[in-house]
């Protein structure tokens, strides 16, 4: 092989009996071309391309060839294509009736048709768009807890499908697992909130009445948040990741195959593990973070640990305590529905699972902030 460019200059040889030359406005190919050869073909006719400038004729002559492979001709209606894209003038001419033929089937005497340009939406259609869209996942979700529900009742009657015995493995991971963090943020949620108070019941002379904006605010609105917010990044999100694989990799399938439910086999489990674990770490949570606010009370404003817990116990309500781990139930709820929702919705390999597991922490978010509001509207209602 000889593989000439613009100084005549020949590249590296070999047995192949072909060779490929620029002869002024010509890129001439002779010999038989053949796929063994496509590489060195390709690297040749690329630092002869590179040499092209713009408004320059460069033709694609294949009078000399003997022979040669569909790839190669592939090859070279790719090459004039990316030619004509930089404006470089250039056509396949030449070459003998087995050739024309040839490339008469790879359209390569056609001009390249440009590329269809996906059309300009305005701001009114993308809205549309994205409400269209919310809609039906909205339509799906529902639909979702309607199979849910329809698991539960099947599952009451005969409970060795639902794999009830996965329920403890998961609280274990989603519950065991997540102690830490949780207790970590709820101390420093509690600790915050009472240095954030610490200079206003100094002003008044109530130092004491920390432990009522610590306690009050934690039990019914931050330990609950707070917690929901962890779980649903953490546990969330791994259990969107993993129905997702499970979905791209055909396991979902295989189970349905097998006559097992998914619902009733995979998502029933997580959901009751979440929705008992949730108010668990709420109550550690509250704990932990009733004690940051005493560490401030204690430190800062000179309250005694004796005072700061009366003060608690005539502040906190059993009903505060109470509201709180009934909603972080609910957000445990909510949290594993959406996620397994997603999971199951997943399409596209890889990345559509990383879609999804986004997806799953964004809608668990608003979905908490969105209950929490219910309830607080709910128990402003109760107490009037």
């Amino acid at each position: 092989m000889v593989v000439e460019i613009t100084n005549e200059e020949a590249l590296p040889a070999s047995t192949s009996p072909f060779a490929v030359r620029r002869r002024e406005e010509r890129v001439c190919l002779s010999g038989e071309l053949r796929l063994t050869h496509l590489s060195a073909i390709w690297r040749a006719l690329r630092e002869i391309a590179a040499t092209a400038q713009p408004n320059e004729q460069l033709d694609i002559d294949l009078s000399e060839v003997d022979d040669m492979d569909g790839a190669v001709v592939a090859l070279l209606v790719d090459l004039r294509t990316s030619l004509l894209e930089r404006g470089v003038r250039s056509q396949l001419v030449g070459g003998s009736d087995g050739v024309e033929q040839l490339v008469r089937l790879y359209h390569g005497y056609q001009r390249p048709r440009p590329r269809p340009q996906p059309p300009r939406r305005g701001p009114v259609e993308r809205v549309g768009d994205a409400t269209r869209d919310f809609l039906r996942g909205a339509k799906r979700l529902v639909a979702f807890v309607g199979e849910i529900v329809a698991g539960a009742a099947g599952s009451l009657r005969h409970p060795i499908p639902a794999n009830v015995r996965n329920v403890a493995p998961l609280a274990a991971r989603t519950g065991a697992d997540a102690v830490g963090i949780v207790m970590l943020l709820n101390f420093l949620v509690g600790l915050v909130m009472g240095y954030q108070s610490a200079r206003q019941l100094e002003l008044y002379g109530a130092n004491v009445f920390v432990a009522d904006v610590v306690g009050i605010s934690v039990t019914r609105e931050l330990g609950p948040l707070v917690t929901a917010i962890v779980v649903s990044g953490r546990s969330g999100a791994a259990f969107a990741a993993e129905l997702g694989t499970m979905k791209v990799s055909e396991e979902i399938d295989a189970l349905r195959t097998m006559g097992f439910s998914p619902v009733r086999y995979l998502v029933l489990p997580r959901i009751a593990a979440l929705t008992l674990v949730l108010p668990v770490l709420t109550l550690l949570g509250d704990v932990v973070g009733v004690a940051g606010g005493a560490l401030v009370g204690v430190v800062s404003l000179g309250v005694s640990a004796r005072g700061y817990l009366a003060e608690l116990r005539d502040a906190v309500l059993l009903q505060d305590v109470i509201g709180g781990l009934v909603k972080s139930a609910v957000f445990g709820f909510a949290i594993a529905v959406i996620a397994c929702q997603q999971g199951l919705a997943t399409e596209g390999g890889p990345t559509g699972v990383g879609r999804r597991t986004t997806a799953t922490v964004v809608s668990c978010l608003v979905a908490i902030v969105i209950i929490d509001a219910i309830f607080a509207v709910l128990m402003r209602m109760t107490r009037t």
